[in-house]
């Protein structure tokens, strides 16, 4: 199996420790990547709020990259995930791609025929890896550890685009804390949002919906969470501190990538995942 990897910006800036780990779950599992570095940001939804347009055509250009390289793209952020398929739907009108490739042809030579498919890392090893296969490599069950999933808003809204199964309630992030031996933990916030989209205009509301969502994983027994959204980490994990002193709970609750919790059980080391970059950092035994 070989992917293009659309690494995203996080992976490459505030939560490098994911693209270390996305790194180490592939290669653990005999997946050959090939890192799209020349790709352009997705516009996380931003750029198409002034200019819907130059948002398609940037990652028009994306998908063209890909077919270029003759390969399928993996994905490791959801906000990245959201914002390509929706931009794909919208391709698949004739006219309007005719368009985009009319603008993207002129400025780069590139043309986007349609044919690229983009995954989510866990939608691939749901999908296209498989559970049994992933569980054969499986060499450091995790057992003893009770893991939160949270979504994130991309990967389930809006729900005519989303590629979960049911987005009103979805589980493959379950199946996945289960083939790696863990026990999932049920929690009503899982679906919620984490407070990121309005972190910059109302903190203070982003910060409750954070708190929200931590409170509502630990009060259920979870040791930690774990999210496909590099966007959800870095709200739960970086700004965990600052939610507790506004809600006055003592929360000591980490958050780990969906790359990070596999690689572990796959037999990856602390060091190697970069834990100790995290803000609420895993204790040392959950990779002893």
């Amino acid at each position: 199996m070989k992917y293009a990897l659309y690494t995203g910006c996080v992976a490459k800036g505030a939560g490098r420790e994911l693209l270390a780990a996305t790194y180490s779950a592939c290669a653990r599992l005999g997946i050959e990547l090939v890192e799209m570095t020349s790709a352009a940001c997705c516009g996380a939804g931003v750029i198409s709020e002034d200019n819907p347009m130059l948002a398609d055509i940037l990652n028009a250009r994306t998908f063209a990259q890909a077919e270029a390289m003759g390969l399928p793209i993996m994905n490791i952020c959801t906000t990245c995930q959201g914002v390509h398929r929706k931009a794909q739907r919208k391709l698949q009108d004739p006219a309007y791609l005719e368009r985009v490739n009319k603008e993207l042809k002129a400025e780069t030579g590139l043309e986007y025929k349609g044919t690229v498919k983009v995954r989510h890392f866990y939608e691939i090893l749901l999908d296209e890896y498989g559970l049994d296969k992933l569980k054969s490599k499986v060499t450091r069950p995790l057992n003893d550890l009770k893991v939160a999933a949270f979504y994130g808003c991309y990967a389930m809204r809006p729900h005519e685009y989303s590629d979960l199964k049911n987005p009103d309630d979805p589980d493959e992030l379950e199946k996945i804390i289960t083939a790696l031996g863990a026990t999932p933990v049920d929690y009503a916030e899982r679906l919620k949002c984490c407070g990121f989209p309005i972190l910059m205009m109302n903190k203070t509301n982003a910060m409750k919906l954070t708190g929200n969502a931590l409170t509502g994983a630990k009060g259920a027994g979870a040791d930690v969470v774990v999210t496909p959204c590099p966007l959800c980490h870095l709200n739960m994990d970086a700004y965990q501190p600052e939610v507790e002193n506004m809600s006055d709970v003592e929360l000591n609750l980490p958050v780990l990538h969906i790359p990070q919790l596999v690689a572990l059980a796959l037999g990856a080391s602390y060091a190697e995942l970069k834990l100790k970059t995290h803000i609420v950092r895993p204790p040392a035994g959950i990779a002893g």
